[in-house]
């Protein structure tokens, strides 16, 4: 037992001369190294999601051309959609979407500047 300790000393107590001899680590070395993993990561990732990314944008993009006409004529008829409150689920389930009051429209939202 005792030649194992002095073993293991003597192997310390060598390899702390290596150890001091080592350049040190600056914190900009540190942060390229996380930026390069960072970089690696988000790659691969990318790598996996692409082929979904690229279904998803073809199916996107057929049903857009099917609802583009019924889409343009909604928004025709609703204009702008600060004339109205936020949708409203009513016990029974339905959703109502008030429009607002002239009165209500021509008040300033928050953040806006008041002419005095």
């Amino acid at each position: 037992m005792k030649m194992l300790a002095r073993a293991s000393a003597i192997l310390v107590l060598a390899a702390v001369p290596a150890l001091g001899e080592e350049k040190e680590a600056t914190a900009d070395e540190g942060f390229s190294l996380l930026e390069e993993g960072a970089k690696i990561i988000l790659r691969n990732m990318l790598d996996e999601v692409e082929p979904a990314l690229k279904d998803l944008h073809k199916d996107f993009g057929d049903a857009m051309d099917e609802m583009g006409p019924a889409l343009r004529d909604l928004a025709a008829m609703i204009g702008d959609l600060r004339n109205y409150h936020a949708p409203e689920k009513l016990p029974n389930g339905d959703i109502i979407i008030r429009r607002k009051t002239p009165a209500e429209i021509a008040m300033p939202r928050p953040g806006e500047d008041i002419e005095i």
